[in-house]
């Protein structure tokens, strides 16, 4: 059924996936394709769901949203951690009532669980949070959480950010509480997709990153400051990621300023790789490296 396509954009960080989402939205909302009364996108990104996570997720500002109305971003407070389950049932709802109202849903990003748990329709384990034990798992590293997920999970192990301590723990009360592995993962997909894929090579990438850090670095600064006086914690902020982590530690005194930009573009690098061995896995997946393949792509897929 036509009011039941999906169409999903995703890459790897600073891929320009936001960019291509809004020429494509524009360029179908003026034709009018195939009696879709315009396009509306839902964002797939697990910082950008954050109220005052701006400039360091990166999130699109009204100006650049270019008159398309977009979902599922500022939905969370930052203080308290935002699950898939909670991001897959407003996510669903959202594409379900963009289709309602005739129009096309995008959806939008580089948080590969979140966009899996949609495409997919994947039943993730209804946990209760367990506070007594994300208190013992807080005060241990990432490596510490990875070694005991991998001990508890090895197969959950493989496929999950080793270096994102909200999801290591997460896995952990997960299984801890089942007494048995996450995966495999049942699915049951509710929509017609189409992915597409922002293809960059990693030289291409990497000059990308740098730039983009150079150019946010600043208001970066700034926004960490600001959240911090409203009464987020260092401690807090270091687990939402990158940007946050180390302009945390940077401005708790922990590291140099040189030394947080040296870490910040690694640590960037390595995270849009990991983006991209967990896109790879997908075959269905169409990877683009211009407007009109993806122009193309959406034109057969809306016949």
């Amino acid at each position: 059924m036509k009011n039941n396509k999906l169409i999903v954009i995703l890459g790897p960080t600073a891929s320009g996936k936001t960019d291509l989402s809004i020429k494509l939205a524009k360029k179908l909302a003026l034709s009018r394709v195939d009696g879709f009364g315009g396009v509306e996108i839902v964002s797939a990104d697990s910082r950008q769901v954050y109220k005052g996570l701006d400039v360091g997720s990166g999130k699109i500002d009204k100006k650049e949203m270019a008159g398309i109305p977009h979902h599922l971003l500022n939905v969370a407070n930052p203080k308290k951690r935002f699950s898939v389950n909670k991001y897959q049932k407003l996510a669903k709802k959202a594409i379900q009532n963009i289709q309602k109202k005739g129009c096309l849903p995008f959806l939008v990003g580089g948080t590969g669980f979140y966009i899996q748990s949609v495409v997919d329709g994947i039943k993730i384990p209804e946990v209760k949070p367990n506070w007594k034990l994300r208190k013992e798992l807080e005060s241990k590293n990432t490596e510490k959480l990875f070694l005991m997920l991998k001990k508890l999970d090895p197969s959950r192990a493989k496929k999950i950010d080793a270096k994102n301590p909200a999801r290591l723990i997460r896995a952990i009360e997960i299984v801890t509480a089942t007494k048995k592995p996450i995966t495999p993962l049942q699915k049951n997909p509710q929509f017609e997709v189409l992915q597409i894929g922002r293809k960059k090579s990693p030289d291409e990438l990497k000059k990308l990153i740098n730039n983009r850090l150079q150019k946010r670095i600043k208001g970066i600064i700034g926004e960490v400051k600001k959240l911090h006086r409203s009464g987020l914690s260092f401690k807090r902020l270091e687990e939402l990621g990158l940007e946050y982590r180390y302009v945390a530690l940077y401005l708790q005194g922990k590291i140099h300023y040189q030394e947080m930009i040296d870490k910040l573009q690694k640590g960037i690098e390595h995270f849009a790789k990991r983006q991209m061995t967990w896109f790879k896995r997908d075959k269905r997946i169409n990877w683009v490296s211009s407007q009109k393949e993806a122009e193309r792509l959406i034109g057969n897929f809306l016949k």
